[in-house]
C-alpha cells in the first residue's frame, strides 16, 4: 500500500505534504493555516514545533515504526479521558484511531514512517490540549474566577511532557488537575455512570423558542428518536402531537397537558449524553477555583439548596438553604462574613419596593400594618403612612424607605449574616421556615435562607467563648434583642453553582435553576460528536 492511498478521515485536497521529515511537515502545517488538513487544525501548532526543535525532529511518542510506552499510554488515555470529563473528539482520536488501525491491519501502512510522523505530531498536540483542559479546564473565566493563570505559560506544557516521559503520561497529567473535594466526589463516580449509560444520538430542543415552525419539527423528530411517533411520518399535526406529548409526559410522571414546557423539554433534553456534558462542565467549574481554598469557609451551592461549613478537610456544618427565585437570582460572588446580627431590621430594597409594595400600598394602605412595615422619611423619622399621598409616588419620585420592625415575623427572622457585596445579599433567617421543607427552593428575592442559622453563629465564635459565652446568644435571642456580633476571625463565603456531585455512591444532578448549564452546553459542547 501507498501512503498516498491510506485516506484518513477528513483527508482532502488540502492535506499537507507528509513526503518529508517531521521539520518538513512541520513547516507544510505552517504553511497551511495550522492545518493538517481541512478538518484537522494543530492547536498549539507553534509550541509543537518548537518541541520537535529541542528534540532534533525526531520522534516523541513513537521510534522505529513502533510505539514507545509512553505513547502506548497516551493513546489509551486518550481513548478513555471521558472519565475525565473530557471528549476524545477534542484530542484528535478520530485520526489516532484510525492509524492504530491501519498500522496493525495492514504491514506496508506499518513501515510508512511519514504515517507514524503524523500520528507523533497528532499525539503532542493532544497531549498539550489535555494539559490545558485538566488544567484550566474549557470554560472562559467569569467574574467569580479566583485564578490568576488565564494564559498558562508554555514551561507548564514543556515540564508536564517531560515528566510524562520520563515518569509516565498519567501520572503527569492526573497533577494538573484540582484539589478539591467536589471534583474528587464527582469524578470518583464517573465511572460507574459511564458504564451504565446509554449514548445514542438524540435531537436537542431549545426551549423558550424563537422559531415555532423550527421547534416543532425538531419535537417531531425527538418523539421519533424514543418511539412516540412513527418513524415513517414526516409531518406531524396537531391532534399527533399532543397525543404523543401526553404519552410522553404520563410515562415520565411529568404533569400531563399535552402542550410543551419547560419540565417537558428539560426531560427531554436530559440524556445520558447530555448528563455528560453536565458532568463536564461541572468539572470545569472547580478548575476556575484557586488551587487551594483557605482551611475554614463556607460553601453555598446555590442549585443543590445547600450551605456547607468545610474546616480541615471535613463538614464542621451543612444546613439546608433557600435561594433566589430565576426572576431574582442570588448572585454567585465570594466574600468573607464579617459579622452577625440578632433581631435586624429589614430595610426593604427598591427593587422589592417598586415590584411589588408600592402597587399593593395604593390599593391599600393597610399593607404596611399587616406586613409590620414602617415607613421613614429622609430624616430618619417614622411618617404616618395614611399622612402620605401614595398616588403620587413611584421609582422616579420616593423619598421614603420601607422598614419592617424587628420581630418573629421579620422576613429576616432571627439572625443574619454579614458579608461585604455590591449586590447587597446577605445569609439570614426566615419568618417562613416551612419552606424548607420543600424540594425546590428557589424562592427568595436574592438573599440565602438558612435554616441552620443557630448553628452557623455559633461556629462562628466557637474560639470567642470569653465575649460570647454560648449562652449569651441565648439569652439576646430569648429577650429579642437586637446586637451585632462581630470580632471573630472572618469565615471566607463561596456562592457558587453547581448541579452536580458524586454522593452517596453515585451521582446526584440538581435542578438547573438558573439555565446556566444550558447556556454553557449550547457555547461549549452542543455540536459534540459522541464517540
Amino acid at each position: 500500500m501507498d501512503k498516498d492511498d491510506v485516506k484518513t478521515p477528513g483527508q482532502t485536497s488540502a492535506r499537507v505534504d507528509i513526503d518529508g521529515d517531521l521539520k518538513t511537515m512541520l513547516e507544510s502545517i505552517a504553511n497551511n493555516g495550522d492545518k493538517l488538513n481541512d478538518s484537522t487544525v494543530l492547536v498549539y501548532r507553534k509550541l509543537v514545533d518548537s518541541v520537535y526543535d529541542n528534540n532534533g525532529y525526531t520522534a516523541i511518542w513513537s521510534d522505529k515504526q513502533r510505539w514507545l510506552p509512553a505513547g502506548d499510554s497516551l493513546l489509551s488515555f486518550i481513548e478513555g479521558c471521558k472519565t475525565y470529563g473530557l471528549f476524545p473528539t477534542d484530542y484528535h482520536f478520530p485520526l489516532l484511531a484510525f492509524f492504530k488501525r491501519v498500522v496493525v491491519e495492514d504491514t506496508l501502512a506499518r513501515k510508512n514512517a511519514a504515517m507514524w510522523n503524523r500520528a507523533d505530531v497528532l499525539l503532542t498536540d493532544a497531549f498539550f490540549t489535555l494539559v490545558k483542559h485538566l488544567k484550566q479546564g474549557r470554560l472562559d473565566y467569569d467574574s467569580v474566577t479566583l485564578r490568576r493563570d488565564s494564559v498558562l505559560p508554555d514551561s507548564i506544557f514543556t515540564r508536564t511532557l517531560a515528566t510524562a516521559r520520563q515518569f509516565g503520561v498519567r501520572g503527569a497529567l492526573d497533577s494538573l488537575e484540582p484539589r478539591h473535594p467536589g471534583y474528587d466526589s464527582l469524578k470518583a463516580y464517573l465511572g460507574d455512570f459511564l458504564a451504565g449509560a446509554h449514548f445514542r444520538k438524540l435531537t436537542w430542543l431549545d426551549y423558550p423558542y424563537k422559531d415555532s415552525a423550527v421547534f416543532y419539527t425538531a419535537l417531531m423528530r425527538r418523539l421519533q428518536e424514543v418511539g412516540y411517533i412513527d418513524s415513517a411520518v414526516t409531518i406531524a399535526d396537531t391532534a399527533m402531537l399532543t397525543g404523543a406529548l401526553r404519552k410522553y409526559q404520563e410515562n415520565n410522571k411529568l404533569k400531563v397537558t399535552g402542550k410543551a414546557s419547560q419540565e417537558t423539554v428539560s426531560m427531554m433534553d436530559n440524556s445520558d449524553w447530555e448528563k455528560f456534558k453536565r458532568i463536564a462542565i461541572n468539572l470545569d467549574r472547580y478548575k476556575l477555583l484557586p488551587d487551594t481554598l483557605p482551611k475554614t469557609y463556607v460553601w453555598v451551592d446555590l442549585p443543590a439548596f445547600s450551605l456547607q461549613v468545610r474546616s480541615d478537610d471535613t463538614v464542621a456544618l451543612e444546613s439546608k438553604v433557600i435561594v433566589g427565585a430565576p426572576k431574582t437570582r442570588t448572585p454567585l460572588l465570594t466574600s468573607e462574613i464579617s459579622n452577625f446580627v440578632t433581631y435586624p431590621q429589614w430595610t426593604v430594597p427598591n427593587s422589592i419596593i417598586f415590584k411589588e409594595m408600592l402597587p399593593a400600598i395604593k390599593r391599600n394602605v393597610d399593607y404596611l400594618r399587616k406586613q409590620n412595615l414602617m415607613v421613614v422619611d429622609d430624616n430618619d423619622s417614622v411618617r404616618d403612612p395614611l399622612t402620605i399621598n401614595w398616588k403620587r409616588l413611584n421609582k422616579n419620585n420616593f423619598p421614603y424607605q420601607l422598614k419592617q420592625r424587628q420581630g418573629d415575623d421579620n422576613s429576616l427572622g432571627v439572625m443574619k449574616f454579614n458579608f461585604k457585596n455590591k449586590y447587597d445579599v446577605y445569609l439570614h433567617d426566615t419568618n417562613v421556615r416551612w419552606m424548607f421543607d420543600k424540594t425546590f427552593r428557589a424562592l427568595s428575592h436574592g438573599c440565602v435562607r438558612v435554616k441552620e442559622w443557630r448553628k452557623l453563629s455559633a461556629f462562628l465564635i466557637r474560639n470567642d467563648t470569653m465575649r460570647y459565652h454560648p449562652d449569651t446568644l441565648k439569652n439576646w435571642i430569648s429577650r429579642q434583642e437586637k446586637h451585632t456580633v462581630w470580632g471573630f476571625s472572618r469565615v471566607p463565603i463561596y456562592l457558587r453553582y453547581f448541579t452536580a456531585e458524586g454522593k452517596k455512591g453515585k451521582i446526584v444532578f440538581y435542578d438547573d435553576i438558573y439555565g446556566e448549564d444550558r447556556a454553557l452546553r449550547n457555547r461549549y459542547f452542543g455540536q459534540k460528536p459522541i464517540y
